[in-house]
């Protein structure tokens, strides 16, 4: 991180405790943009069940939130594993109730040019990003449209990347995944706020966590590590406050698509 240029703060523009009363799941708990949303969702009111496969990180973050008078279920899991999925949401329902809010987070980032056969790559940001949200998405539809037909409100907020829209070399299959998500958030859209359930996608440009240290590439690693340096990228809890908003907003009002870019990316 630029010290010099990283000096901004985000600022808490949601007041009070708007998500009291819901239960929200954030998968990719364990770090970054998860980590900082289901902290946001805690100190909003909301009580947060913590998914990763990280259980040590999880289980320290459910105890911050603890600590900080919030309330917070930290459940290692394995999204790609639909059964062990299936098992965590069970749990959720019988020791915290009926999810009506849902932060689809998990995802990997390796970057590389297809010419490099980096075949491995290709299948572990397909199976967590795609295959792990579908797995997130099944297990957990069945208790937002509960909550949505009790007349609450009901969220399926996804991550996608402004990546998903813009031509980057080397991020070719990266990007591909994220426009499945943005894809699928629309589609998913059409039938489901039908039954009054929100579905969203939040879009961020570059934020400094640690996403890019899983890039492979050397040139791909340094072209992000360069662009960190050179200007104020946006933080996780830039990020978590945009998804905490989109939660809070009155149940009539859907924020379909937001993209965040730090003011001063170009690409």
């Amino acid at each position: 991180m630029n010290t010099t240029q990283q000096t901004t703060s985000t600022a808490q523009i949601i007041a009070g405790t708007p998500l009291a009363g819901r239960v929200a799941v954030v998968t990719g708990a364990s770090s970054g943009i998860g980590a900082a949303t289901a902290q946001r969702f805690a100190e909003l009111g909301a009580t947060v069940a913590l998914i990763a496969r990280r259980g040590d990180r999880i289980d320290a973050l459910e105890d911050h939130i603890r600590a900080n008078g919030g309330t917070a279920l930290a459940l290692p899991t394995d999204i790609t594993d639909r059964d062990a999925v299936l098992a965590t949401a069970n749990r959720i329902a019988n020791e915290l109730g009926t999810v009506d809010l849902l932060f689809a987070n998990a995802g990997v980032q390796l970057i590389s040019g297809i010419s490099d056969l980096a075949v491995a790559d290709w299948e572990a940001q397909i199976d967590l990003n795609i295959k792990g949200t579908m797995n997130t998405i099944a297990a957990f539809v069945g208790p937002l449209q509960a909550a949505a037909a009790s007349g609450g409100p009901a969220d399926l907020i996804v991550t996608s990347s402004t990546a998903a829209v813009r031509y980057l070399e080397g991020f070719q299959v990266y990007s591909a995944t994220k426009a499945y998500l943005t894809q699928l958030t629309r589609l998913l859209r059409m039938e489901l706020g039908r039954k009054k359930i929100r579905v969203s996608a939040i879009e961020p440009g570059m934020v400094d966590t640690e996403l890019p240290d899983h890039v492979t590439d050397t040139s791909a690693s340094k072209l992000m590590a360069d662009l960190i340096e050179q200007i104020d990228v946006l933080q996780s809890e830039d990020i978590a406050e945009a998804v905490a908003f989109i939660a809070s907003v009155p149940k009539h009002v859907n924020l379909t698509e937001i993209h965040i870019l730090p003011t001063e990316q170009a690409i």
